[in-house]
């Protein structure tokens, strides 16, 4: 938690402090080792401030050090003007990309849990794989085996390609009867 809690304020100076920068927080969920990570991250997203991150101290001089860039921008020069100026550049500046799998009990927890991981962000679900990809990554995979012809190796490619595309076609059947989604990918 201290690491996270680190590596977040750095981001956020990074991102805010003069000139600040433009910057992407990318989290996976295999990289949440600690349920409570997620506090921060639907702090974050919910009101682009996190409780707590920063001792008084550290968070008044931060918001000082913004004093003229927030009378430029038309903020008035009281403390909740200043913090408003620091919240809004920080929504403004720092993106966070949660790459969660849908797989699984967790992320339905997580959703019920951290309502900002579902209100707070734009959800990108991921289609099947065109037949051409999924050749490609047959071919990848078996770019290590010796074959006798690279007609050989297209023909298994393709079969490869089409055997993983005929089981999105027994996916949507599962779904239907059984109301549970299954997913595969060309890895697996």
């Amino acid at each position: 938690m201290q690491e996270l809690q680190l590596d977040l304020q750095e981001l956020i100076k990074k991102a805010v402090v003069k000139p600040g920068n433009k910057t992407c927080f990318i989290l996976t969920d295999t990289q949440i080792v600690n349920e409570r990570f997620l506090i921060y991250v639907n702090d974050l997203i919910s009101g682009g401030f996190i409780p707590d991150l920063y001792p008084k101290e550290e968070l008044d001089g931060l918001i000082q050090n913004l004093r003229n860039e927030a009378k430029g921008n038309g903020y008035g020069d009281t403390v909740d003007e200043l913090f408003k100026f620091f919240i809004n550049k920080t929504k403004r500046q720092l993106h966070v990309c949660l790459a969660f799998s849908p797989v699984g009990a967790a992320f339905k927890i997580r959703c019920r849990k951290f309502p900002g991981v579902v209100n707070c962000t734009v959800m990108d679900w991921f289609h099947p794989w065109p037949h051409d990809a999924c050749v490609e990554v047959a071919k990848d995979f078996l770019s290590n085996v010796t074959l006798k012809s690279e007609e050989l190796l297209e023909n298994l490619s393709i079969t490869m390609a089409d055997i993983h595309q005929s089981i999105g076609k027994y996916n949507e059947l599962f779904l239907q009867l059984e109301r549970r989604n299954n997913y595969t990918t060309p890895k697996s």
